[in-house]
């Protein structure tokens, strides 16, 4: 008679692999209580990251440190509940941040940026406000060393990707760079996309433009989506296209390929 109160799964060693809730074992026919307690932690870390307000002052004075002056800008969506229900509003600029735009596009028509960087909370401003600079910090130094021209860093609250194309019109950057708060999973409240579209216009949908996802420590590191977007940019860039046009023909890690082949069926380890 098995008087443990929790069954294993036979499979329990695929869990080294990935953060999805499998193997969770079983208690008589229901779920054990630590993976249930788990599962509403996630749960309400999620909903907290969707409604976290983005901490503007810490990422412009993160922005500053790396050399990178910042514009702050808000969509048409006035607050979160809005937001929320309204996509629609989170993709066009308001009034007030169109005109400041406005006002720094004359200087630009000349001489162009390469690179317009948009930085917005969308679903999760967790994401932006733990992967953002860090990420930056990977980036910037590469791009700088090719020369390329950046615009100012905008950070836009309450944004959706959508915005980026109106802001980078406005700025007159050749691309445009969306780092945006994905919409949390269970067990990803902190991940940030990265939306990459050639000459940018409102009103393009998402055929036109590259998504980097699922950039933070636990998914994919920054240097190596550094790496994915430095040659997305330069081909983009080479081409003059982006979206369905442009693939992403990096090969995986150097270290993935050259790891040993093992069975986690056989391993004990």
């Amino acid at each position: 008679m098995n008087r443990k109160p929790v069954t294993a799964n036979p499979w329990q060693a695929l869990r080294q692999f990935t953060d999805a809730r499998i193997a969770l074992g079983r208690a008589g026919v229901s779920l054990p209580t630590a993976p249930q307690l788990a599962f509403q932690l996630a749960h309400a870390k999620a909903r907290d990251a969707v409604h976290l307000a983005l901490d503007l002052p810490s990422l412009c004075a993160g922005l500053a440190a790396l050399g990178q002056s910042c514009i702050t800008l808000h969509s048409a969506a006035a607050d979160r509940n809005t937001y929320l229900q309204r996509p629609d509003l989170g993709r066009r600029l308001d009034a007030a941040s169109r005109h400041s735009l406005e006002a720094l596009q004359c200087a630009q028509r000349e001489r162009p940026f390469d690179i317009a960087f948009v930085l917005a909370d969308g679903l999760s401003a967790l994401a932006i406000t733990q992967n953002a600079l860090p990420f930056l910090e990977c980036v910037l130094p590469q791009l700088k060393a090719q020369d390329w021209s950046i615009a100012p860093i905008a950070v836009v609250e309450q944004g959706r990707v959508a915005v980026g194309d109106e802001v980078a019109e406005l700025l007159c950057a050749r691309m445009v760079v969306v780092l945006i708060g994905e919409r949390p999973g269970l067990s990803s409240p902190d991940s940030m996309g990265l939306y990459l579209t050639w000459k940018p216009q409102v009103g393009l949908t998402d055929a036109s433009r590259n998504c980097i996802s699922n950039v933070r420590p636990a998914g994919l590191r920054y240097a190596d989506a550094a790496h994915k977007l430095h040659y997305l940019l330069t081909e983009s860039y080479r081409r003059q296209l982006s979206g369905v046009d442009l693939k992403d023909e990096t090969g995986p890690a150097t270290a993935q390929l050259n790891a040993p082949e093992r069975n986690f069926l056989i391993d004990e380890s």
